[in-house]
């Protein structure tokens, strides 16, 4: 059947979705669009564009593993060109988006060459997914010294920065440089903070019986938290336990407390407390896409679009949106105006009736609601460490543990990745970490410009 054509934009030979973003909600929703779409892709009559800045797809629960060595990080990612073949995938950046004349301005690799600043794409359905970005406040010295836990390149470059910190500790005679190099300082309580800390002191703990002088108790790991619980996600028992698991470990857990400073690489907490680090983890939250506030789409007071049960946007035709930059109601909640919350499990599920109702819409046929009862969460504390709480069920240890690996990896996209993650994770229980340290990563051209006479780029570390 033939694509609808109302609404398609002036001169347009055929019906153009456009997909903002290239995360869960733009992979998924795009994936299944050009599954439901395949007699109108073939017709012509239909074309599915793809705007995302990056490539590939970051299944973001297995950032903490990559950033510890259980997985390697071509394997959190997942190509676009590869999955999408039936879709026009374009690596640039939403800029701003205009939905009364059906426009997106983006910036692109080739608009960046040609000095253009951007280009104008018409469209004639939105679906806007473009996730979220670090929520900062402005602590001093955070701009400067901060290192973020969001995307690929930030747990490898994480992973290389904790190795470098214990190389630095083992070669150093400096009592101070040494006792700054060995305390790890992470901020913000959710997934992302205790997943990361957790992994990465297993690893450093791991990686310390390689160093002549450096001992699991000389590094100092401090969670700091600025709410009174953490992972509340799990519920208020396994966050309690979480606490004295970490604690238990000799991770410095501070409840309540907010980090006010981290100038001169001293991280000064509001309880009066001063650690010289050379690591401050930011984790604390996040923020909806500035691309939001750039349209003249409907938002609530967080920045997020208002959506309806149907995932379109409030009042808007031709206008779709899901995952983080979407408030959706609830409608499984008992409390009236309850919000979906902004995690991958609402994510990928709303994806998939997000494109089921834009095919609806250009076919004619009825739309459908997202509806979708929380199934609870589950988070590693390392290795054979983990809590959870599925379904009212708490489990903690080995078997939470083995429970979060058997979860993501069923939701990690495609075949390909499924299989070489099992099969990293088979590898790895036969032999030993790798606790290699590749910063040079970060320079790849510094060798040859000392060699050519320039100089060797500073460490930002």
């Amino acid at each position: 059947m033939a694509a609808n054509t109302r609404g398609r934009a002036p001169g347009s030979a055929r019906a153009r979705i456009l997909v903002v973003g290239g995360g869960y909600v733009g992979l998924y929703t795009a994936l299944r669009l050009q599954k439901k779409l395949k007699p109108e892709l073939r017709q012509g009559s239909v074309e599915i564009m793809v705007i995302t800045p990056d490539p590939y797809m970051t299944y973001q629960p297995f950032l903490p593993e990559a950033a510890a060595g259980s997985i390697s990080p071509r394997h959190v990612v997942v190509p676009l060109r590869r999955v999408l073949d039936g879709c026009k995938v374009v690596i640039g950046e939403a800029r701003s988006i205009d939905h009364a004349k059906r426009t997106a301005t983006v910036a692109t690799l080739a608009t960046e060459e040609e000095g253009t600043g951007s280009v104008e794409i018409p469209y004639d359905e939105l679906v806007l997914a473009p996730g979220s970005i670090s929520r900062t406040l402005p602590v001093p010295g955070l701009a400067d010294y901060g290192i973020g836990f969001k995307t690929v390149e930030e747990a490898i470059g994480l992973r290389n920065h904790v190795i470098e910190q214990m190389d630095i500790a083992s070669s150093t005679r400096d009592p101070a440089v040494r006792d700054a190099a060995l305390t790890f300082v992470f901020v913000g309580g959710g997934y992302a903070g205790v997943e990361a800390l957790g992994e990465l002191e297993d690893m450093a703990r791991y990686a310390s019986r390689y160093y002549h002088n450096v001992k699991p108790d000389d590094m100092k790991w401090i969670l700091v938290e600025a709410s009174n619980r953490i992972l509340p996600e799990v519920g208020e028992e396994m966050g309690r336990y979480t606490v004295r698991e970490l604690r238990r470990r000799n991770i410095d857990v501070r409840l309540e407390t907010r980090l006010d400073s981290c100038q001169d690489r001293v991280a000064v907490l509001d309880d009066g407390s001063r650690f010289p680090t050379r690591t401050v983890v930011w984790t604390a939250g996040v923020k909806p896409h500035p691309v939001l506030a750039a349209t003249d789409l409907p938002r609530n007071g967080r920045g997020r679009l208002k959506c309806t049960a149907k995932l379109a946007l409030d009042d808007t035709t031709h206008a779709w949106a899901a995952g983080d930059a979407a408030a959706v109601p609830d409608i499984t909640a008992d409390e009236p105006g309850t919000e979906c919350a902004p995690n991958a499990q609402h994510a990928v599920r709303q994806a998939r009736v997000l494109a089921d109702n834009v095919v609806a819409s250009l076919r004619g046929r009825p739309l459908t609601d997202y509806a979708h009862k929380y199934a609870g969460s589950v988070a590693s504390l390392g290795l054979h460490k983990g809590v959870a709480h599925v379904y009212g069920r708490k489990l903690k240890g080995y078997p939470a543990w083995f429970m979060h690996r058997v979860y993501h990896l069923s939701r990690v996209p495609t075949f390909n990745r499924k299989a070489r993650v099992l099969a990293e994770w088979t590898l790895a229980g036969l032999f030993k970490r790798e606790i290699v340290s590749l910063g040079s990563l970060e320079h790849p051209r510094a060798e040859f410009e000392l060699a050519a006479g320039g100089e060797r780029p500073k460490e930002s570390s």
